[in-house]
């Protein structure tokens, strides 16, 4: 493998096509595309500042390293990736890829991030600001999650993620094949339209939450107080270890809790319109 250290590159394109190369305390200044089209690649301690320095790379590994808020949208198209200890200031990163590999990276701005990736397997992964990340996603396994960014995880497939505090708005809609554990969820209209969701000893928070949802599955988990109208046409089967402020015509299954504030099941209740809401023994 070819090594080049403590030196720095710019302009359109200076590393194309590189394959076999290992890059110490190197860094990319603006331009674009500095190792697109490339294979077999390590980045350690760089730092980059120009636009899509990784397109079409096969093969990476990237550690300690720094992107800066000019290094946008600079992971796509591109596969095989180990991404270690490193700080993201740029948004739209990681766009149709697949086996991805992170551990211990945090993304200031999470805007557009992982959209229409497959196999993800991550580990302490922070997200700050932004909209939208894991848009399409699937296959990914998470432990060690921290997210404000908005709209998180929609239309995600086959996900298990393992202590995330999430606080955000209308996360998880559309999703399929979730299995949430240990978890904090905060925010608006959690689990919309959602299939197969379930969710093992994590605490709800936040208006309208499970709604829409088919096969929807709680178990040991905890309803904040601001959990109000949930489960509206879901077909549920719910444990909850806490007071439910209230429910609204959830569609069949079952909901127990240890108490309930207010039940509403009216005319516009959809068929078969059996659930059963009781009391934990």
């Amino acid at each position: 493998m070819k090594v080049i250290s403590n030196t720095e590159f710019g302009g359109e394109r200076p590393l194309f096509e590189s394959h076999g190369l290992r890059l110490e305390n190197v860094t990319i200044h603006a331009g674009e595309s500095a190792l697109k089209e490339c294979s077999d690649i390590e980045a350690i301690n760089c730092r980059f500042e120009g636009n899509y320095p990784f397109w079409h790379v096969h093969g990476f590994v990237i550690d300690r390293c720094f992107f800066d808020v000019g290094g946008r949208s600079a992971l796509w198209y591109s596969d095989h990736l180990k991404m270690t200890r490193t700080r993201i200031d740029a948004p739209k990163m990681f766009r149709e890829m697949h086996d991805i590999e992170i551990e211990d990276v945090e993304m200031t701005d999470a805007d557009e991030v992982f959209w229409r990736c497959n196999r993800l397997n991550i580990k302490n992964l922070k997200l700050h600001e932004g909209t939208y990340p894991f848009m399409f996603c699937n296959d990914l396994y998470i432990d060690g999650l921290e997210s404000d960014s908005k709209y998180v995880f929609q239309y995600v497939k086959n996900m298990e993620l393992h202590h995330a505090k999430i606080t955000t708005k209308d996360a998880l809609w559309e999703s399929e094949n979730v299995t949430i554990y240990d978890s904090e969820l905060n925010g608006e209209y959690l689990g919309w339209h959602s299939r197969n969701l379930r969710l093992v000893r994590c605490r709800i928070s936040g208006t309208q939450p499970l709604c829409y949802a088919e096969n929807l599955l709680l178990e040991d988990c905890i309803m904040a107080d601001d959990c109000d109208l949930a489960f509206e046409y879901s077909s549920v089967q719910a444990t909850v270890n806490s007071h439910i402020h209230s429910v609204k015509n959830p569609r069949s299954g079952r909901i127990a809790a240890r108490s309930f504030g207010k039940i509403i099941l009216d005319e516009n209740i959809k068929a078969p319109a059996d659930c059963k809401i009781e009391l934990l023994g």
